[in-house]
């Protein structure tokens, strides 16, 4: 064990010791891993990375844009942004649809 190793465990004992540990956000409770193994492998670590910086999947941006374009659409909108909006709500459904397959066939 070479001495930067020796430091780290010292300084681990001995908050350990100190009781450091022990009121920590979650102490006792069981972790809960299912979302991390619910993901591609490959995909494991970049979905817990973007998680912890709190932002959301690309599936969920792509469901709160079509919930975003829909609630435009009740407006009242001239028959070119009407057009607009349905074509660009339809190219989120059908980017959102082939990501789904994607994942489902890995």
């Amino acid at each position: 064990m070479d001495s930067f190793s020796k430091i780290a465990e010292n300084k681990i004992l001995e908050a350990i010791r100190d009781g450091v540990f022990d009121h920590l956000e979650g102490f006792g409770q069981p972790i809960d891993h299912s979302d991390y193994f619910n993901a591609p492998e490959d995909l494991r670590l970049a979905y817990h990375i973007l998680k912890n910086a709190g932002i959301p999947p690309e599936e969920v941006q792509m469901m709160n844009s079509i919930y975003q374009i829909t609630k435009k659409l009740k407006n009242d909108l001239t028959r070119d942004e009407r057009e607009r909006l349905e074509r660009e709500k339809v190219m989120v459904q059908t980017r959102l649809m082939m990501l789904k397959e994607s994942k489902k066939n890995w």
